[in-house]
């Protein structure tokens, strides 16, 4: 079987059903999943590890009666270990890192009945909101192939956007699953801190700014998936408060008249293009039409004193990671092991002293009190996704000896991103704006935090005004 009718017609959840009902097989899906990423990929280069043995074997054994039962799902190549596959990170440094049993995500997952059958392309470490690794190659926009993807979860949104896969596996340490989503022009929410366990290997990811979650083309799967990940691994340093029922169930349900203030100026400073300014004042009429109050407001926090933070911790953890993958291989990373902006990090990371750390985690702190004091008065924050469209590929090739430019392209894409990882705050993007050639541009629902609840009900009314499901890239 090549092709079924029914897999673009439905969402994860959709065809879950259809195998409760025998109206197909998860072998038959699984059939048409790996048929597509055989088709699509090599222009697109959104998988990188086939994992279709895996996949077959998981049928034959039997699946377990989740809700995502028989439903064929791909995971990100980095952060996650499924027990016998390589994670890569995107690094050639990682080529033959090989996981020993799963995470807890992934086991969450398979429980839930997702068929994993392959890894998404990422680039190296997560660093850049573009995918364009030296092991892989980039991973290119099914709207524009010579564009950007997005980052890091790039590939993830290409296979969903190139209709391999109806939600993939994604994660977000600054705006890495809904600057992919905006760029492909998919639904990306961010959870709230810890939400997600990241364990065992990990307690939390650049000090609680990641956290896993997936890429949906559906309000509803991006519930459903969560529901079936969130929730705290024995030995969690902390977790996110809990929900008052499964976020399933929020997908409907009126969300009242919500207070939403907008912003189109970047904290940082980069300066917001039209298409996406217009994006956001669509997006804010649609919503004032549906009966929400909009006022023009912002949190106010030192952007100058996160980036410096934000370049402190994780440049910290990519040296703690080369210094641990090199402890284990019997040698020390060398520059040539990395690509250029890693080794840059790298060495920043060196330099910093363990006060430095400290206070740089002071400034995370502080944001997180800045924008947790203005949702005392608003329940949503709508804002770009990100300052332009998608750029050209090879504006963000972490080989680039173009560090300043390449600082400019990331300080554009994660201006309105990056404060929620590090408040913790949950956030999505939502593709409700094209540009005058054809890329999709994403706009951004911010909320408090541990409030998923009313940014699913907000998407899903916005969703069911403005559907989106039906507008695909020509392939």
């Amino acid at each position: 079987m090549n092709d079924l009718p029914e897999y673009d017609r439905h969402d994860a959840l959709g065809l879950a059903a259809l195998v409760r009902e025998k109206q197909v097989t998860a072998g038959e899906l699984l059939e048409v999943a790996i048929a597509r990423v055989e088709e699509h990929n090599p222009g697109r280069n959104a998988v990188v590890t086939k994992l279709y043995d895996e996949a077959w074997a998981a049928i034959a054994d039997g699946l377990p009666d989740g809700p995502f039962a028989g439903v064929p799902f791909l995971l990100k190549d980095l952060g996650v270990g499924y027990k016998g596959t390589v994670t890569t990170g995107g690094s050639r440094f990682f080529a033959d890192a090989r996981a020993d049993h799963d995470s807890e995500v992934v086991r969450r997952y398979k429980a839930s009945g997702l068929v994993i059958f392959g890894k998404t392309n990422t680039p190296e470490f997560g660093l850049a909101t573009s995918t364009e690794p030296r092991l892989f190659g980039p991973a290119r926009n099914p709207w524009k192939p010579d564009h950007s993807a997005g980052g890091s979860s790039g590939g993830a949104a290409v296979a969903v956007a190139a209709g391999m896969v109806p939600a993939a596996h994604a994660s977000d340490g600054g705006g890495s699953i809904r600057i992919p989503a905006s760029a492909c022009g998919l639904f990306g929410m961010k959870p709230t801190r810890a939400r997600v366990p990241a364990g065992p290997d990990k307690g939390e990811s650049w000090n609680g700014a990641g956290v896993n979650h997936a890429i949906t083309r559906s309000v509803r799967d991006s519930a459903a998936l969560l529901d079936a990940a969130a929730g705290p691994e024995t030995g969690d340093p902390y977790c996110a408060p809990p929900s008052l029922r499964p976020y399933l169930e929020e997908v409907g349900i009126d969300p009242g008249r919500l207070r939403i203030a907008v912003t189109t100026t970047a904290w940082n400073g980069q300066p917001v293009g039209a298409e996406c300014r217009a994006a956001v004042e669509a997006a804010a009429k649609l919503c004032e039409d549906l009966g929400h109050h909009i006022a023009e407001a912002s949190p106010a926090f030192d952007a100058a004193r996160l980036i410096a933070a934000n370049q402190v911790i994780i440049s910290g953890q990519v040296r703690a990671a080369l210094d641990a993958r090199g402890k284990s291989l019997g040698r020390q990373a060398q520059p040539g092991d990395v690509e250029e902006i890693t080794w840059r990090m790298a060495t920043l990371g060196k330099a910093a002293s363990a006060a430095d750390y400290a206070a740089a985690i002071d400034v995370l702190h502080a944001t997180g009190r800045a924008i947790g004091s203005f949702f005392r008065d608003y329940d949503v924050l709508l804002t770009p996704t990100m300052c332009d469209p998608p750029y050209p590929l090879g504006v963000l090739d972490m080989m680039t000896d173009d560090v300043a430019r390449f600082n400019q392209a990331i300080l554009a894409t994660i201006a309105f991103t990056s404060p929620f990882n590090a408040a913790g705050n949950p956030a999505m993007s939502m593709p409700l704006h094209w540009s005058a050639d054809g890329l999709p541009v994403g706009v951004q629902f911010a909320g408090r935090f541990g409030d998923e609840a009313t940014l699913f009900r907000l998407a899903a009314q916005i969703e069911a005004t403005r559907p989106w499901a039906g507008r695909r890239p020509a392939l």
